[in-house]
């Protein structure tokens, strides 16, 4: 079952235009032994609830390559701010449909 959180996952990854983390996506998946032909950022290399939202997961023992984004939110204040945090990607390659 899709959750709200892996719904919403899925539309920032698809729906950001940032490629700050590219170079570090491509990099990590090819030192995995994914030619850089079949690295895609945003459209098969998502993060896990991402992927989940897709009806996916990633296989055991699978590991991924760890990405920094920036969040814009609102403080208490009211006033809008930036912060970062990291996640973790994987290639389609890497997952399997839910059985």
């Amino acid at each position: 079952m899709k959750t709200e959180y892996q719904l919403e996952a899925l539309s920032r990854a698809r729906g950001n235009t940032s490629a700050l983390n590219y170079d570090t996506i491509y990099r990590g998946m090819m030192a995995k032994g994914i030619p850089s032909s079949e690295i895609i950022p945003r459209e098969n290399v998502l993060t896990l609830p991402a992927w989940n939202a897709l009806g996916r997961k990633v296989k055991k023992g699978e590991t991924g390559v760890k990405v920094t984004s920036w969040i814009r939110y609102t403080d208490k204040s009211g006033q809008e701010q930036v912060r970062p945090t990291s996640g973790t990607v994987f290639h389609i390659s890497q997952t399997e449909l839910f059985k």
